[in-house]
């Protein structure tokens, strides 16, 4: 094998390597809180979230009716 094509494959990849390293520390840093209305597909996951419809506010005769059924 050619050292010299291997040399130069290999730092090939260390430049891609970099470049991905520098790429996913850009994204930790921008990372946080951001202001202002949240993406759609953000804001059909908080409505997934929670209690399901109706099962919220029962009184505790209610929940007893419920639990003997």
């Amino acid at each position: 094998m050619d050292v010299t094509k291997i040399l130069t494959e290999l730092r090939q990849e260390r430049e891609q390597i970099e470049e991905a390293i520098m790429s996913l520390e850009r994204l930790a840093r921008g990372r946080g809180r951001r202001r202002g209305r949240p993406p759609a597909w953000m804001a059909e996951l908080d409505k997934k979230r929670g209690r399901p419809p109706g099962s919220k506010n029962k009184t505790p005769n209610t929940q007893k009716a419920v639990s003997l059924a």
